[in-house]
């Protein structure tokens, strides 16, 4: 299958030998209605993708071979409960958190609704009464800090949702997230936080996840200490499947909230993992997030193939990574509260495509997944633009960027969306050394100056990039944007054949680590590892004085 998908890939190397000596700026301006022609939308979201070395040809090619790999029939396959994760023998049914209609939702023959509806209306409930002060710590005072503790998609979604919404948040009701194993994170956390007003998540679907139990533990030793061990019924919550585990740590059976193997932890913050982010922006917004999910779910599942956002996004990805070569590429939102939104997506993309093997478990003859990266615009301006300018590697790149602001601070708006679409301009334009010249000469320097100056100030431009556009940055359009890159991802793992839905790249490090740490802690003899590992354990206990 991978020489048959490498076969399908080819016909892209054409269209780029065809293209690449015509730089974007000449394709703008022989067509005027390049900008007409080459955007898309779903709902409220524009997508402009004119900035891209593609023209309609290589559209229509990208598109055929989007629909040749069987990306509709895939897309039906998923929505229709078929396990398209091969390697876990699991359905891919993360839509059904979200399903607005009231049709049957199966898996292995049941319907799944039901169960779903059923942990939202407990979401519902409990995190109504976390806000309204009815349920309160052991002490009787109502909840002001809640700390999610969790690690991967128990922690980014949640995290990166709960920032993102923080015009919907109140102020006396703090959300915390708590992941890495390092004491430092929990320990930071934990020192400005009232005991008595704090409330614990514990996020980990087999309540055996490293990282997240033994922050857990610190937790409970932490409000044991403070309120004695009676407290600790008080103040957790678990999400988890692992009732007796939840049950032996000591919470409530009223205070656990379930999920399924047919959600992935990276596609699960619609699920009992987004209770955090309900607890923070109240329920009807958590609402409106799954409901925005829902309409990008729609658009996909509904829309013609070269007028679905996820797909013309997926298959211009799968250009540039297979046809041009490009190893990386930038997620660069002009909106501070969505920070956390790349480190989001390298989850999301590069745990899921960042495989090697086909579905049939033959190693792929071609480039998978890119490395997703990027940062906030403006800051990234005076960062690493740099690189993306006039870096000797081409980045492809989305910009992110809503017409309206939650805050009336003119001119701070005007000027983010002024650097936005300059940004866009000047990696598609570019500047040339007549255009350098020019302006040189302009400043009177003399002629030697110009010489020296010239190379360093040309700009090659011609370096590719959308825009994503929407009102502001709601629930529902945040919702939507996290569908869309979610079923980008999808079309491209089609493209590339692998299974998008397992990480078995994440497991090796794991078992490694276990067997380490009694070499660690001193309790098991340094040897029977490679002669760096022992040489840094012999150092590292040198260096505690052992």
């Amino acid at each position: 299958m991978a020489s048959n998908r490498k076969s399908l890939l080819n016909p892209m190397m054409k269209q780029r030998a065809r293209l690449a000596d015509t730089p974007m700026r000449q394709l703008f301006e022989e067509d005027k209605n390049r900008f007409k022609t080459f955007t898309a939308s779903a709902g409220d979201i524009l997508l402009d993708y004119s900035k891209n070395r593609i023209d309609q040809k290589a559209m229509d090619l990208l598109i055929d071979i989007a629909r040749k790999a069987g990306v509709e029939e895939r897309r039906k396959a998923m929505w229709a409960g078929q396990h398209i994760n091969v390697s876990e023998d699991r359905a891919v049914m993360h839509m059904a958190l979200r399903y607005q209609g009231d049709k049957p939702v199966k898996v292995d023959g049941k319907d799944v609704m039901p169960d779903v509806r059923a942990v939202l209306a407990a979401m519902k409930a409990f995190s109504g009464r976390i806000r309204d002060g009815s349920i309160k710590g052991s002490t009787g005072e109502a909840f002001t800090d809640v700390v999610n503790i969790g690690i991967g998609g128990s922690d980014l979604g949640p995290a990166m949702v709960t920032l993102a919404l923080a015009p919907y948040t109140r102020p006396d009701l703090r959300l915390h997230y708590v992941s890495n194993v390092d004491g430092a994170h929990i320990h930071d956390t934990l020192k400005g936080l009232d005991p008595r007003r704090t409330m614990f998540i514990v996020a980990s679907k087999t309540f055996t996840t490293d990282e997240t139990m033994t922050n857990a533990a610190s937790a409970r030793a932490w409000i044991a200490n403070a309120l004695g061990d009676a407290a600790v019924p008080h103040h957790f919550a678990a999400l988890s499947t692992n009732l007796r585990a939840c049950a032996d740590f000591g919470i409530k059976s009223d205070r656990i909230f379930g999920f399924w193997d047919w959600v992935g932890g990276r596609y699960s913050v619609w699920s009992a993992i987004g209770l955090p982010v309900a607890i923070a922006v109240g329920f009807d917004n958590f609402a409106a997030f799954l409901r925005g999910a829902y309409e990008m779910d729609q658009h996909f599942l509904k829309t013609r193939l070269d007028r679905n956002l996820p797909v013309i996004m997926g298959m211009l990805g799968v250009w540039y990574r297979n046809a041009w070569g490009f190893p990386s590429y930038a997620v660069l939102p002009y909106d501070q509260r969505l920070s956390r939104f790349a480190a989001y997506l390298q989850q999301q993309d590069m745990e899921s495509n960042g495989k090697s093997v086909t579905l049939e478990g033959k190693p792929l003859d071609y480039e998978s997944g890119p490395i997703i990266w990027g940062e906030p615009g403006t800051n990234g301006q005076h960062a690493f633009y740099q690189l993306i300018h006039q870096g000797t590697t081409v980045i492809p790149a989305d910009f992110l960027i809503a017409a309206n602001p939650h805050e009336n601070m003119a001119p701070h708006h005007d000027k983010l969306v002024a650097n936005v679409l300059a940004q866009s301009e000047a990696l598609m334009l570019g500047k040339t050394k007549e255009e350098v010249v020019a302006e040189l000469t302009a400043q009177g320097l003399d002629k030697a100056r110009i010489k020296e100056l010239t190379p360093h100030k040309v700009f090659p431009g011609n370096r590719p990039s959308n825009t994503l556009m929407y009102p502001k940055l709601t629930p529902e359009i945040l919702g939507a944007l996290v569908a869309l890159y979610e079923h980008k991802v999808f079309v491209q793992g089609v493209i590339w054949n692998v299974d998008s839905y397992d990480q078995w790249g994440v497991e090796l490090g794991k078992q490694l680590a276990k067997a380490l740490l009694p070499k660690v802690q001193g309790t098991a003899p340094a040897k029977g590892n490679d002669a760096s590992t022992i040489g840094l354990l012999r150092h590292f206990h040198s260096l505690r004085g052992q």
